[in-house]
């Protein structure tokens, strides 16, 4: 090099150090060799003043309030407004918030952090973070990567539903308000179909989807969700063609808005007559029901899914932070946002749900009313009708008082009567879940608001933004890992993922769609995730290991965390997580896969099993989501693929700490969070080994 008036570092690798460094790693690889690329004549000086210069420029956040923000997005999505409901009506109301409670700080905390540090620590996406942490075990990374990859394909298919019913909204009546009229020669009557079931049900599987009878008949593509699905995947791509510089733009409103139109909807539903008993059946806890092992695991897989845990989607975003950042605390602060978001959306939902299921009632006393006045005189005497009982205007709590008046004398012969109970707590126990709290229950309640229009505009811009938000960091989840792997161009990776995304999403806009939707969200992603998530617990715990993994938190963070961390990772959490594995594969083997179709003559739902190639397709997608766990491991082990790791700043100050270890701990060493900070000393090297590294693109090759 030339001199100048800087202090130059001159880096020199001689024959000696290339045979030293065979010969240290000769117990445990079978070849180690440095490839070296000079720099050009003219190129300028990398080592000026003890700087080593990164491989590349990794992009970061413009603040920690966009990171949390983008965090928060991905992890509040759909499941916290329609399942946790479902699952808190479906398991004992307020009993199933004691299990999700513990379950929270036993599994969910504890794998949020971790994923959070790895990625922080690492700054790459999961297949680089695996890979680095421990190469035979680099198949966790490329299974979340498929993972996220299936899930990418349904999940904007929901975002497309909503955007048709969103564009649906700016009408007076809304279309859904009642069900359509047939006039012919013979007069005007209601559709049949409609007339069986509801004016809500009726538009949401004919109108909407235009649904099939069964998952075989295939009925060609519904034309309005292909433009939607169009819709929604233009969004995404636009979104994030330039990584988190325009995905964190949007995501100010994506995770932002959501907030603001529950606390809108909560404000208005506790206006309306009858939420305060859907409030009150939520938070009526039935013990009993907290006591049965299918409410825990209920819990503990809502809070597996809500928090993103395997998706990737944790780690790449954490990826692109400071190795400084406090990741303990976004770890505590998202995951409690993400508890009270869950909260704050099931009272929404119960609210307006004890709304609708007062209007039923309201319907089913007007009309068992008509049926006692009929039958005064005759089947019922007038001394059994309470003397204040005004019959112009029967409240449900009179009707309660005459019915179990006319019971107790009748006795056999009530059911005779066919008089209803008109229970509004039997109504509100008609659990929901799903699609159909979204675009059936929700809707139908919608209508009796004032003002149905805005809110339903409002309702459905919420679920296109929650989607959204969970959508970008899906996405994050396998493009990421691609471009760290690959050095591709993410923003051209973005548009091919994008229209290749839509082209296989056509399949879930056919009429026969939505049962595919079951089927990928059934059957894509529980199990595989399961596998890893218990995989990145054992992988930090137990092979990295957690003492060492403890002193690293302690170096990036500047204090050390929480013992309760450490017995959580090395011993409670991989424990529940197996318990979990093994309850799911008993679940699976005892349960057929089945799926809920639509009869358009009968009008409702009924339970059909997964006709033969679909249930070979539900097994083949487990198999292919699993697959890259085993299939890396015996790869790494057998010495048939070799570990290639780029030396940046971070690992060629790693490399040099490590030349005291084993091989396979020097590889598997997470680099100082010491590197990512300025320093005006000089590089250190080992004086015992004299091992320099060059900076200009230095690859070692290790068979491990």
């Amino acid at each position: 090099m030339a001199n100048n008036s800087k202090e130059i570092i001159k880096i020199n690798i001689s024959e000696e150090d290339l045979l030293s460094t065979e010969d240290s790693c000769a117990d445990s690889f079978d070849k180690s060799s440095l490839v070296l690329s000079a720099p050009a004549e003219d190129a300028p000086s990398q080592a000026e003043e003890g700087t080593l210069i990164e491989e590349d420029e990794r992009p970061a956040w413009s603040s920690k309030f966009l990171y949390i923000l983008a965090q928060v997005g991905f992890s509040v999505g759909l499941g916290n407004v329609w399942r946790f409901p479902y699952l808190c009506q479906k398991n004992g109301g307020g009993a199933f918030l004691v299990p999700y409670i513990i379950l929270l700080f036993l599994i969910g905390i504890p794998l949020f952090f971790l994923e959070l540090a790895v990625g922080q620590r690492i700054r790459r996406g999961s297949i680089g973070v695996w890979n680095y942490i421990s190469p035979r075990l680099a198949g966790i990374g490329f299974a979340s990567v498929l993972v996220c990859i299936l899930i990418a394909l349904y999940y904007n298919v929901i975002i497309g539903w909503s955007i048709f019913y969103f564009s649906q909204s700016f009408q007076e009546p809304l279309p859904w308000n009642k069900c359509p009229l047939i006039t012919n020669a013979t007069g005007t009557y209601i559709v049949p179909e409609c007339e069986k079931s509801s004016a809500t049900t009726y538009y949401w599987y004919r109108e909407a989807l235009d649904i099939s009878d069964s998952i075989s008949e295939s009925g060609g593509l519904n034309w309005k969700m292909t433009l939607c699905l169009l819709g929604a995947w233009l969004i995404v791509c636009l979104a994030m063609i330039k990584g988190i510089q325009t995905s964190g733009k949007v995501v100010y409103f994506s995770s932002l808005f959501p907030y603001m139109v529950l606390f809108c909807f909560l404000v208005r539903a506790l206006l309306l007559e009858g939420s305060v008993d859907g409030i009150v059946y939520m938070f009526t806890p039935k013990l009993d029901v907290m006591l049965e092992p299918t409410v825990w695991r209920d819990a503990a897989i809502q809070i597996f899914f809500a928090l993103g845990l395997g998706f990737g989607g944790v780690i790449a975003f954490s990826s692109y932070n400071k190795r400084d950042n406090n990741c303990h605390f976004d770890a505590v602060l998202v995951s409690l946002i993400n508890f009270f978001t869950s909260i704050l959306a099931t009272l929404v939902v119960f609210a307006v749900l004890g709304f609708k299921a007062n209007i039923v009632t309201n319907k089913c006393v007007e009309l068992n009313t008509q049926k006692i006045v009929g039958y005064l005189g005759n089947e019922i005497s007038y001394d059994l009708i309470p003397p204040h009982i005004n019959f112009s205007r029967v409240s449900q709590e009179d009707y309660q008082q005459m019915i179990g008046l006319i019971r107790g004398v009748k006795e056999d012969d009530f059911s005779q009567l066919g008089l209803d109970s008109c229970d509004i707590k039997k109504e509100l126990n008609q659990a929901v879940q799903g699609t159909g709290l979204a675009f059936i229950a929700f809707t139908e309640a919608m209508t009796h608001f004032p003002g149905s229009p805005f809110w339903s505009v409002m309702f459905f811009l919420m679920l296109i933004s929650l989607g959204l938000g969970s959508m970008f960091g899906t996405m994050e989840g396998f493009i990421t890992p691609i471009v760290d792997t690959l050095k591709v161009r993410k923003d051209f990776l973005t548009v091919g993922c994008c229209i290749l995304g839509f082209v296989i999403g056509l399949m879930f806009v056919q009429r026969s769609g939505s049962y595919f939707v079951t089927m990928l969200d059934g059957y894509s992603a529980t199990l595989p995730l399961l596998f890893v998530v218990f995989l990145e617990n054992v992988a930090v715990a137990w092979v990295y290991g957690t003492d060492k993994f403890y002193d690293e938190l302690k170096d990036m963070l500047g204090f050390r965390p929480f013992r309760y961390y450490y017995y959580m990772w090395k011993y409670v959490t991989p424990l529940l997580l197996l318990v979990m594995l093994v309850a799911s594969l008993i679940q699976l083997g005892l349960t057929p896969p089945t799926y809920n179709a639509w009869n358009q003559e009968l009008a409702h739902e009924q339970s059909l099993s997964f006709p033969p190639w679909a249930l070979a397709v539900c097994i083949m997608l487990m198999i292919i989501t699993i697959l890259p766990l085993p299939v890396v491991f015996f790869l790494r082990s057998c010495n048939i693929i070799k570990n290639k790791i780029p030396i940046t700043k971070e690992e060629d100050e790693v490399g040099d700490a490590s030349q005291g270890e084993t091989p396979s701990e020097a590889s598997s060493s997470m680099p100082s969070s010491s590197s990512s900070r300025k320093e005006s000393s000089a590089t250190q090297t080992d004086p015992e080994t004299n091992d320099h590294h060059s900076n200009n693109d230095v690859v070692v090759e290790m068979c491990v």
